[in-house]
């Protein structure tokens, strides 16, 4: 394992709280993906990445097969046993995963179709989830998931090729003019949005 003398006792640090769900990888063993924040198990495959650590490593590896082991067949991922599938679980996994260089795997390629072809009229991605009540506001999509995908789509062939990728852009853009919490989950640009935070995990400036 290749890390930097700097970043050691980052790493030590984080792969310390790998059983913290009662599980390994940073999980529970129903496989609740996203539980435990900051150290949930997508978290932690992003700080380690970041770190330095290579996508090779067999923690990395590993842990990247546990996520695949959530990969449903019509593209999506089943970040917790019970509940809904919301398009935020599917962007976030995606993004780790290409991350984790399984962007060409043929799971993956199947998600991002499934992710272009549950695009919102504005351009982005949302769910029809409306725990703040309804509003001119919430007709927009969310940019944070938006966002979040995008990112996966870098990692793609569509990048730079696929036009609906555009709109998601053109939302993202005017977010920065409607300057206000838009979106069923009211993502805003307000004074957090502006403030520097480490690691990269919330949405803000530098996300």
């Amino acid at each position: 394992m290749a890390i930097e003398e700097q970043y050691a006792s980052d790493v030590k640090a984080i792969l310390s709280h790998r059983y913290d769900q009662g599980s390994d990888y940073w999980t529970t063993p129903d496989k609740r993906l996203m539980k435990g924040s900051p150290f949930t198990t997508l978290d932690c495959a992003l700080y380690l990445l970041e770190l330095g650590m290579k996508p090779t490593e067999s923690i990395l590896q590993e842990t990247a097969e546990l996520i695949l082991s959530t990969w449903q067949d019509d593209g999506r991922f089943k970040v917790y046993p019970q509940g809904g599938i919301y398009p935020c679980h599917t962007a976030h996994v995606a993004e780790v995963l290409c991350h984790l260089g399984y962007a060409s795997d043929t799971r993956m390629i199947k998600t991002f179709q499934y992710l272009l072809d549950t695009q919102y009229s504005d351009g982005g991605w949302r769910c029809n989830k409306f725990s703040f009540g309804r509003g001119p506001e919430t007709e927009y999509s969310n940019p944070f998931p938006t966002l979040t995908i995008l990112n996966a789509f870098r990692f793609s062939n569509d990048f730079n090729h696929e036009s609906a990728l555009d709109s998601a852009v053109d939302l993202l853009l005017e977010h920065w003019d409607i300057r206000k919490p838009i979106g069923p989950c009211h993502y805003g640009m307000g004074t957090l949005f502006m403030q520097v935070e480490y690691p990269f995990r919330s949405y803000n400036l530098f996300v």
